[in-house]
């Protein structure tokens, strides 16, 4: 099968498409991945395992990985969908743009997003889409509400959500979130198109489009919430994270504070 190209596009990132299915559900997830070797692997079949994709289509939203983690075969037989890869500037920021692009003009409701890294209840997706279908425009997972787990957390991961990233999202969304790290969350296609959102803009290359929708719905007044999710790390293996300690939250900050200061906002 060969790969569709889409280039030029404006606010997306030049990528490559391969498509194993038509769309086939009113919801999807994306799943941005890069080089997650079996980490993606365990987490699809985990997906299988739940009977995920009776509820979405997964698309899986790639940074061009290079270790034949996503080789065709394998995404066919644990039920992907669409595998986007990535040929552009940019990291997570860069690829969800393209996840959302090809979502959207492919007609989705809602988009719903997990890392690939195997640490997230992929299992509590249909929570997503209920909320999604109440009418909520952003719907946060979160592993310190009641119903949530957090299991082997960092200590240091730990105090930084709660002492500052979640203090400074919720204070910028004017509204209270307690786990702003946390990519499993879901948007509606309504939240998404807005004009006064507008995501599709090559400002975000990183972790600065995740701050932005952690707030921007609740800004606009539209429905945002959370819901009860479990986040497991790894006991006795390195943990996954593409955030270096230094620089990688250094560079967090600063899109924190940019974003509490509005400098993402479609100026009116």
């Amino acid at each position: 099968m060969k790969a569709k190209k889409f280039e030029n596009i404006a606010g997306v990132p030049n990528f490559e498409c391969m498509e194993f299915q038509k769309k086939t559900k009113d919801y999807c997830v994306c799943i941005p991945v890069i080089n997650e070797g079996t980490r993606i692997k365990k987490e699809l079949e985990r997906a299988k395992k739940h009977n995920i994709s009776q509820y979405v289509d997964i698309i899986i939203c790639d940074g061009d990985s290079q270790d034949n983690s996503l080789n065709d075969n394998l995404m066919k037989e644990l039920e992907v969908n669409t595998v986007l890869v990535k040929k552009d500037v940019g990291k997570q920021g860069a690829q969800l743009r393209m996840g959302f692009w090809w979502c959207l003009e492919r007609g989705y409701k809602g988009i719903i997003t997990i890392d690939g890294n195997n640490k997230d209840s992929i299992e509590d997706i249909p929570k997503f889409i209920e909320k999604l279908e109440e009418g909520y425009d952003f719907v946060q997972g979160s592993r310190f509400i009641k119903g949530g787990k957090a299991i082997n957390t960092p200590f240091i991961r730990y105090l930084s959500v709660k002492l500052i990233h979640a203090p400074i999202i919720s204070l910028t969304a004017r509204k209270r979130f307690t786990d702003t790290t946390n990519a499993y969350r879901a948007y509606s296609k309504k939240y998404l198109l807005d004009k006064r959102v507008n995501p599709f803009r090559d400002i975000f290359m990183s972790y600065e489009l995740l701050a932005y929708l952690s707030v921007r719905a609740s800004q606009l007044k539209m429905k945002a919430c959370e819901i009860p999710v479990t986040r497991e790390y790894p006991k006795k293996e390195k943990t996954p994270t593409k955030i270096s300690f230094f620089k990688g939250n250094f560079e967090l900050f600063k899109i924190l504070f940019k974003n509490l200061f509005g400098k993402y906002n479609i100026k009116e």
